[in-house]
């Protein structure tokens, strides 16, 4: 057990907070949304230090874990889940440290997706932080089952794809850099599933699929994030109810374009909180 906290017999419905730099975390929260309809969702996004994926580790743990921290005091959440592939594989042992609720982390989909390949090669999209850093090509060498696996850095995409939750068209033009990037590569011509390794990335997924030049199966870890809360729920014997009660949205920073609340209100309206 990684706690002893429980909202058993609280007074306010068990909840959680998905913490990401950017908007990337929404495509888990739909994820989190569809298996557990009754859970109250918490955002807390650390827009003021947007984006984490041209940030160093020294930058980066320190602030992770102090601000996911304030902001898990604020929303009073039971677990937190940090959805984003950069801050997972830099701070979940110091967030488990010193936080008392569990903390759900993100791990790209190397495994399922090396046992799920049938030509033994797969591509790996992230952003550049990820793709360079030990902690990924450790997960490749003990959960790769021996599959070729080609590093796509794709930092452009984070980038899409907020635009695209502003409404924008993201388009194949500006998609060709990255879909290069997989299939002109030495091996692309065999990849046959592509992970996605960044929260941003699938919210790109139709997008990829239309304009890929062959049709692979595009694979992330939003399902597998959504069954472990749904598991730690149950080890802290809480219940949900029949519907969940309105989210708060806590940033680190102004968003005087509203763009963060806009992409949001798809899973409940909500006033935007700064936490600082």
């Amino acid at each position: 057990m990684a706690s002893a906290h429980s909202s058993k017999g609280a007074d306010r419905p068990p909840s959680v907070l998905v913490f990401d730099s950017g908007v990337g975390a929404i495509s888990i929260a739909r994820e989190i949304r569809t298996l557990l309809p009754g859970l109250t969702l918490h955002f807390g996004i650390d827009n003021g230090f947007f984006p984490y994926g041209d940030k160093s580790e020294q930058q980066l743990c320190p602030r992770i874990v102090d601000t996911a921290s304030r902001m898990m005091a604020r929303s009073r959440a039971d677990i937190l889940v940090v959805g984003c592939n950069t801050a997972s594989t830099l701070a979940l042992p110091q967030l488990r440290e010193v936080l008392a609720q569990p903390v759900v982390g993100v791990v790209p989909a190397v495994k399922p997706a090396a046992a799920a390949s049938g030509t033994g090669t797969i591509a790996l999209i992230a952003t550049e932080g990820t793709v360079n850093r030990r902690y990924t090509h450790d997960l490749i060498e003990a959960f790769g089952n021996g599959a070729e696996v080609i590093n796509v850095p794709a930092p452009e995409l984070v980038r899409l794809a907020e635009a695209k939750l502003r409404g924008e068209p993201v388009t194949a033009e500006d998609l060709a850099p990255a879909l290069a990037r997989i299939f002109d590569a030495p091996g692309g011509d065999k990849v046959d599933i592509a992970v996605l390794a960044c929260t941003h990335f699938p919210l790109l997924r139709e997008e990829l699929d239309r304009y890929a030049p062959r049709h692979i199966q595009w694979l992330d870890s939003g399902v597998a994030i959504a069954r472990r809360v749904h598991w730690w729920l149950e080890e802290l014997e809480l219940a949900l109810p029949g519907s969940p009660e309105a989210g708060m949205l806590l940033t680190s920073a102004l968003d005087p374009q509203g763009m963060i609340g806009t992409a949001f209100a798809e899973l409940a309206p909500m006033p935007v909180e700064i936490v600082s």
